[in-house]
Parts: structure tokens; sequence; C-alpha cells
């Protein structure tokens, strides 16, 4: 939300006044309109995507092997910039799923290599993931952009680096996770220690695969437990890749466990199976219901959930915005000049800020909603449709004169759609911002502390971020409040969802404080 005193406008940051920062956001507007040609050569220094690169690993890995799925079905992963399939990859069912999950318990029985090891070597061996992820960044961001339709140099720059500070982070952690002492009544010796769940399933969505794939595995690995993974059906490509680079870093048979697959089959088997003791999901709400009530029909295994960047695929996405009445026209005015000069188009030109959306029925969601808005009363101030390119692309959509009832205001859309709605005092626009299923992440915008901190303890949200935007960090927890999510990922928070506290009494004779 913005106040007067905002901080940020489309195109302009830490303006004392309103004036002031529409001077930094017309020369700001300027220089994006008009890029300059050091910029540009700049660009052409950067890292550049693998030209047809390989597509190394479409098969199962289950036991540090590859292998072909038992039912012998494939399934295809498409390009989303283009619609051309790349290749075809093995489809785990329950029977793929059950032979994974034996691999994993048998890596996490008592006196196996991996339940013996050290926590130092765990840490170890989680810091060369990293080290090897470091090594193949151009290919695994190639991959990454070519499979998802994302724009190279951003997925670089932020997937990828992510991906590898959160796996650094955990490896840092496994020697870590220390118990307490303590003083109990009565002749007793008391100490707690944490250990690890056992075999843990994890699901996890298509939009950010790679850096998915390190929030779930790094604690996992960390606090000792063995994985059961499914890489979304859309974007299987670096997840089965991460794969190969688990062995060659050194962990054990059965410690990592990779089934590509499909949510109703693979999916269920995982959310459902009596052998996994923990589940954890990254995605849609509805799909996320279905997963704990397997979870709980099963063996009531513990389960957790986490629910414009990435062409708006990105379920923190600032697309719901209040701006209080005396900037909203500004506002509404800068957003769209922004909007328009956003670029769109192939993921590999490193111009390019928008690429396309996931999947053909992804795109044809969001254009149905961005319908729904013009129904419904809004006003369309840009963009609205596909623009014409090959592919699964949405313009940059802004809309005006949205009302809290709306379904672009209330519905996740998932696409590069802006709604600007207009408040007036800040005891309204808390209850409206509140007025919602859903509460993953907020943030506020303005040059008054006391607006802000009212704000941000008001909000409902896991997260809210003050005069910054998706400001996450592996050390920070991340999770939301409501329907968006149970649980926390990150930070020592995300660390201890993956293990067990247990709380061990002696009986002692003569003790003394």
């Amino acid at each position: 939300m913005m106040t007067p005193s905002a901080a940020e406008l489309p195109g302009g940051r830490d303006a004392d006044t309103p004036h002031q920062g529409a001077a930094a956001a017309a020369a700001a507007a300027a220089a994006a309109a008009d890029p300059p040609a050091e910029l540009l050569a700049s660009l052409h220094l950067m890292p550049a995507p693998l030209p047809s690169p390989d597509i190394t690993h479409t098969q199962i890995f289950i036991n540090n092997e590859w292998q072909d799925s038992v039912s012998g079905k494939v399934f295809p992963v498409y390009d989303p910039a283009s619609g051309e399939q790349i290749c075809e990859v093995q489809e785990a069912d329950k029977a793929d799923v059950d032979k994974a999950v034996q691999a994993a318990r048998r890596a996490f029985s008592m006196g196996s290599a991996w339940r013996r090891m050290d926590a130092s070597e765990r840490g170890r061996l989680l810091s060369k993931l990293a080290d090897l992820v470091e090594r193949d960044s151009v290919y695994l961001t190639t991959i990454e952009s070519l499979n998802c339709g994302k724009p190279f140099l951003p997925t670089l720059f932020v997937d990828i680096t992510a991906t590898i500070k959160t796996l650094r982070y955990f490896a840092g952690y496994a020697d870590k996770m220390h118990g307490t002492t303590i003083p109990i009544d009565g002749e007793y010796f008391t100490f707690t220690r944490h250990e690890p769940i056992g075999v843990c399933g994890q699901i996890i969505p298509w939009n950010f695969p790679l850096m998915m794939t390190a929030w779930k595995l790094g604690p996992a690995l960390a606090a000792g437990n063995t994985v059961v993974l499914k890489p979304a059906e859309q974007t299987p490509l670096t997840c089965l890749y991460m794969g190969a680079l688990v062995k060659e870093a050194g962990f054990p048979p059965g410690v990592v466990n990779i089934l590509p697959g499909f949510g109703p089959t693979a999916g269920s088997a995982i959310a459902s199976h009596m052998g996994i003791d923990k589940v954890a999901f990254t995605g849609s709400t509805k799909v996320g219901k279905l997963i704990q009530e397997a979870a709980g029909k099963s063996n009531l295994k513990r389960s957790h959930q986490g629910v414009f960047f990435n062409a708006g695929q990105c379920c923190t996405a600032g697309s719901r915005i209040y701006v209080e009445e005396p900037v909203y026209e500004e506002f509404v005015r800068r957003s769209v000049e922004r909007a328009k000069r956003r670029v769109v188009g192939n993921p590999s030109d490193p111009t390019t800020e928008q690429g396309p959306q996931i999947s053909q029925a992804q795109q044809a969601r969001v254009l149905e909603l961005i319908q729904s808005g013009i129904s419904e009363g809004a006003k369309l101030e840009c963009g609205g449709k596909a623009p014409g390119l090959k592919g699964f692309y949405v313009e940059p959509t802004v809309f005006s004169n949205v009302t809290d009832d709306m379904r672009i205001a209330k519905e996740e859309i998932f696409g590069p759609v802006q709604q600007i709605m207009k408040f007036k005092t800040i005891e309204e626009v808390i209850e409206r911002a509140n007025n919602t299923q859903y509460g993953l992440a907020s943030a506020v915008f303005t040059n008054n502390i006391n607006k802000a901190m009212a704000i941000s303890t008001a909000m409902q949200a896991g997260t809210v971020w003050i005069n910054c935007f998706n400001a996450l960090s592996p050390q920070c927890p991340f999770g939301g409040y409501k329907m968006s999510g149970n649980g926390r990922e990150l930070g020592e928070c995300g660390l201890k969802e993956y293990s067990e506290l247990k709380t061990i009494t002696m009986r002692m004779v003569g003790k003394n404080s």
C-alpha cells in the first residue's frame, strides 16, 4: 500500500516529497525509455544461454540410479516461449513412489551410512552440492529459462544465486541444531535433542523449480532426513539434473530420490504413503487441502505448505495495490507508463523483462480473469490481451477503479496483472487488506515511520516489507497466515520443521546445582 509520503512510486525511490519523487521518476523513466548504449553493451558482456543445450537427464532418480518408470509411460515437456516440445520425461506413479520410499527408508535405517554420518559431514555434502550448482550455473539457468520461459539473466542472478545461497546456509546449520539442558525438579538430569523426522515427501511448484528444490532439500538434508521429491510436471528438468549433482556430491544412495510425474498419481501416492513421515508442499491452496487430507488419512504424517516478476507467476506478486487518495491518479499514470515500457519477448534476449506464462492453460486462465475485471467494471488502463507472439504470453496489464469484491481483487491471478485500489484512511486500508483468505506477504511504502509500524504490525501476513519488496533471504523464515500455508520455510524455523524435538530425562543420585 502507498501513502502520500510514499517512498516509492513507479520509477522513483526515496523521495522526500511527492514532488521530488515525481522528478526522480521522470528522470528514471527517460533513461528506461531510451537505454544508453553503454547499458546495451554491458548486457552483451553478461553470461549468455547455451545454444541448443543437451537435456541429459529425463529418467526417474531412485537410489542414486537413473531408471525408467515401472509402467513405461513418458510425458512431454514444453517450452512455453514457443509452445514446442523440448523432450519426453519418464512418468512416475504409485509403483515408482513405492520403490523410492523403500530406498529412502533403507537410507534412513539405523546404522546406515547416512544415519551414522557426522552432522558436519552432512554440511560438507550440502556445501559441495552448492559448489556444483555454481559450477554448472549457466547450464542450469539455460534449462530453467527454456523449461519455464523465464528471462535468462534474472534467472541467473535471482533463482540460481538464491539456490546456491540456500544450500550453503543450511550446510552451515547442519551441526548447529543444539539441544538444551533443563534444570527440572527432583533427582533428574534432563536434556533435549533435535532428531530427523525420517522420510520426507516433497512436492514443488512450477514457478521457481530449482530454487524450490533447494528450499526443500536444504533443511531436510541438514537435519538428517531422506527425501522423495516430486517436481511439477511442467518443469522437471533442472530438478532432475540436481539428482546428478546430488550423486556427484557424494550423498549415499537413497538419501535423495526424484520422481517426475503428475499430482493425481505420483503426488497423491506421496501424500498418502504410509512409509513417508512428513510431506512438504508448495503450490495452490486447493491442492494443499487435498494433500493435508491425504496425510491425515494415512499415518497422520506432518505437513507444511507454502503457497510483474516471473510474468506475475510468483506467490508474493504485488498485484493488489492500495494507494492513498491524494496520490492515486499520479500512481496509476506512472504504473501505466512503466507497464507499457516493459519488454515482453524471448527469454534468451538479455533485454527481455517478461517471458511467457508457463502453459496455454495458465495463459487462458489469466486472460479469463482479465475479462472478468472488465465485465465487473474495473477500468483497463493498458494491456489485457495476448500480444500476438508465438508462445503463451500475456501483455502487462493494469486496472484502476478496482473494488474489493471483484474477482481480480480476490483471486490469485498468477499473471502480469496489477490492480490499483484507492483508500482514504489507515484504519480503512488495514481492514480491507486483511479481508482476504490469504496472508503470505504484504508491503507498505511510506516515509512516515509511525504509519509503517502501525500497518506492518496490523497486517495478517507472514511477511511484511517496509519500503522494499520481495526481499527474501535464506536466513529469514518465510510462510503465511490463514490459507497461505502452515509452517515456515527458510531460516532456523524452516530447519526445525524437519526435526522432532525429544526430551530425555535420566534419574541421578547426588544431584548438585
